[in-house]
């Protein structure tokens, strides 16, 4: 994984080609970016994932959350769901792109951004650590683009097929997956056109059981799922061109095993029966697409101008809860939710480089977002979440100077945002509550600013401060109305949050070691931490927070043939329990990630044959006073992989996930999770897949 630093005050998702470089003096074009700038210019970290590195993870990884995890250990650990809730980066939620397309939903976060793609279709992931003032709403955590593959100059092919079993329960966990891509860069055309089918069976803890389905989020064992995509470019003359992108992502349960509930106390984990469940089965089903032209010498400016659309919807299990039950329709009523999100938009950038011949570049311009959202409860049409709509504007300008050895860099985003509701009454359950619609709106100027020192040609310091915009998932709140005479227009805990993210950091690069360290902190004085009720089912706290953490990256050449890399990260947060506006209680697992660290060893033994191993450690972290069965008792996977690159039949690749078949409870199943969640993780796992192209 290569890391390299990109400000904070430059972040945004337009669509530019990307080249990321790990040396200090090269010229960074990240897509999560809107200008190019050296390296030794900007305040901030991005860690970059390559496709080799996907391909290669993917042999110990399920999905892009199990990736995300295994490798940015400021990342939560995976879930192993069909969910990413509690998934966070630097303690903060992430807002997820697929080339500059915002996955996530703000007014109902449903917590399944992360599955909206298959990795076959990925180049690279591109995961920018803390809050974003120039992105916008969502990005309090940091940003995780995800970029497309894209064209190849003549045509080329490429096929892949791959088998995923536990040796202690083959027939069960059977996992196979194949997909095909076609890309061409013929005169003005640029295709790209993909396919990827996948069928996943059951997973199998260290003790060789299976571990238990999540009936409620979701899974993505026992499951199957499709990827359509294509990406056709056009230039038009040597200044413009256009590119056209669309995906099309299903990924549903089969509904052959229920979960059967295990017993936190006693140790007891979640396991699942083959039996059919009750309901439809979990399912996202995802539409992703855009527009983009671009023009390099527009008012002396390259302009990039991106229109996109996404179609977002997601199912969840379901159950006889208290939440879900009205006399009207019957006794002990079984229900599921549905969370539908349709969102369009516009991102235009403008940028200038060396105004007026002078060291200064200005980068400027505007963004639109129109989402419409609504939960429904599947099984009998009752709004959960009233359609609600968000409309949001936002200009913006950077600015960017060089002074010698010192780089600085500010700019502003003002942020309007309007909401829309009309009247609604709750569930029964909330005592049908009236509430009066009203359509409230929120003004807010963010800043940035940033400033880099070049002491020598290895070593640079760092120091920067950036505000982050997001929503209090709006959806959590509305639906939880239960007290009467409230209007949306008054309701407090529609008021966004801002994060302010203060980092300091120090780099180090020479031939044979590159070293990173960097210190933050982000603070809300109106937080939204979440809480769940009796019945697992979690509502928003509206509180002051304050989150601090630590990140050390560093990767040594022992020779051309041989890395060893390490990787730490520790985050700790508190929250204002009583209201007097400061923070007095620890913040859960369900927000804070616990004390990581990575150790890799990859060898190249050969023009062919090249290893990777990775152990991870997750360390001991104690819950807030009073919540000891939420103790976090830690544990440690090491995982391996062998690729063979032959020059005739293809690259095939072994990957063992867990390969001491640890056993151990997740993170948040000892953190957050009840008895129905008490799961394990997966045990001892076996990959064999094969890529081939020409």
């Amino acid at each position: 994984m290569k890391r390299t630093s990109v400000s904070l005050a430059l972040l945004s998702v337009m669509a530019l080609p990307a080249v990321a470089s790990p040396q200090i003096d090269d010229v960074i074009e990240v897509t999560a970016t809107r200008t190019s700038v050296p390296q030794s210019a900007i305040p901030a970290t991005v860690s970059v994932i390559t496709g080799d590195e996907i391909r290669s993870q993917l042999n110990v990884a399920q999905s892009l959350s199990d990736i995300l995890g295994n490798m940015i250990p400021a990342f939560s650990p995976s879930r192993q769901k069909l969910t990413s809730s509690g998934e966070t980066l630097r303690g903060r939620n992430p807002l997820y792109l697929i080339d500059g397309i915002p996955q996530s939903n703000p007014l109902r976060n449903g917590s399944r951004a992360a599955y909206t793609i298959d990795p076959f279709m990925i180049e690279r992931v591109e995961v920018i650590h803390g809050a974003s003032a120039i992105q916008g709403m969502g990005a309090s955590g940091g940003i995780i683009n995800i970029v497309t593959k894209s064209a190849e100059s003549g045509p080329t092919h490429e096929v892949n097929a791959g088998v995923t079993a536990s040796p202690e329960a083959f027939s069960d966990s059977l996992t196979y997956q194949t997909g095909y891509l076609f890309r061409q860069n013929a005169d003005d055309w640029q295709t790209v056109l993909g396919v990827q089918l996948k069928e996943t069976g059951m997973y199998v803890d260290g003790n060789g059981q299976l571990i238990g389905v999540d009936g409620v989020q979701g899974d993505t064992m026992d499951s199957r799922s499709y990827d359509v995509f294509a990406k056709i470019g056009y230039t038009i003359d040597s200044n413009q061109s256009l590119q056209f992108m669309f995906n099309r992502f299903d990924m549903a349960g089969n509904g052959d095993y229920r979960g059967v509930d295990g017993d936190r106390a006693a140790g007891i984990p979640a396991t699942s029966l083959e039996q059919g469940v009750e309901g439809d089965s979990p399912e996202n089903e995802v539409i992703t697409s855009s527009l983009t032209y671009q023009h390099q010498s527009l008012l002396n400016a390259d302009l990039n101008w991106q229109l996109f659309f996404q179609d977002f919807s997601a199912l969840y299990g379901g159950g006889r809860y208290g939440t879900f039950q009205d006399p009207a329709f019957g006794d002990n009523l079984f229900d599921q939710s549905r969370n539908d999100s349709r969102k369009y938009g516009s991102r235009l950038t403008m940028n200038w480089q060396d105004v007026a011949n002078s060291p200064l570049g200005i980068t400027a311009g505007l963004d639109f977002l129109n989402d419409t959202t609504f939960q429904e409860l599947a099984q009998t049409g009752r709004k959960w979440v009233p359609d609600t709509e968000f409309v949001n504007w936002a200009p913006y300008a950077q600015a960017r100077y060089q002074l010698g050895d010192l780089n600085l860099s500010a700019g502003v985003r003002y942020e309007y945002g309007k909401l829309k509701v009309d009247d609604f009454t709750t569930l029964y359950s909330y005592n049908s509550t009236f509430v009066e619609g009203g359509d409230p709106s929120f003004n807010e100027l963010l800043h940035n600013i940033g400033a880099v020192y070049q002491i020598s040609d290895g070593w640079r310091v760092y120091a920067s401060y950036s505000e982050g915009f997001s929503m209090p998932d709006v959806g959590r709140v509305l639906r939880g109305i239960s007290e009467p005479g409230l209007t949306v227009s008054s309701f407090l805990d529609l008021q966004p949050v801002i994060a302010d993210n203060q980092e300091v950091g120090v780099e180090y690069s020479a031939d044979a070691l590159t070293f990173s360290a960097s210190y933050f902190t982000s603070d809300s004085d109106l937080g939204a931490r979440l809480q769940a009720d009796a019945d697992g089912i979690y509502t928003v706290k509206r509180e002051r927070t304050e989150i601090d953490g630590l990140e050390i990256n560093a990767s040594y050449m022992l020779s051309a043939d041989t890395r060893f890399s390490v990787s730490y990260a520790d985050t700790d947060g508190e929250f204002d329990s009583n209201g007097d506006n400061t923070v007095d209680q620890k913040l859960s697992g369900r927000n804070i990630a616990p004390r990581r660290m990575n150790v890799t060893w990859q060898q190249s033994w050969s023009d062919m044959l090249l290893t990777r191993l990775q152990y991870s450690k997750l360390f001991d972290r104690d819950a807030p006073a009073g919540n000891s069965i939420n103790d976090f008792d830690g544990y440690h996977t090491l995982n391996a992989t062998a690729t063979l690159d032959t020059l005739d039949a293809g690259t095939f690749t072994l990957g063992i996930e867990n390969l001491m078949d640890e056993f151990y409870f997740t993170y948040y199943a000892q953190s957050v999770g009840g008895d129905n969640r008490n799961f394990a993780g997966r045990g001892r796992t076996v990959t064999l897949s094969w890529q081939y192209g020409w």
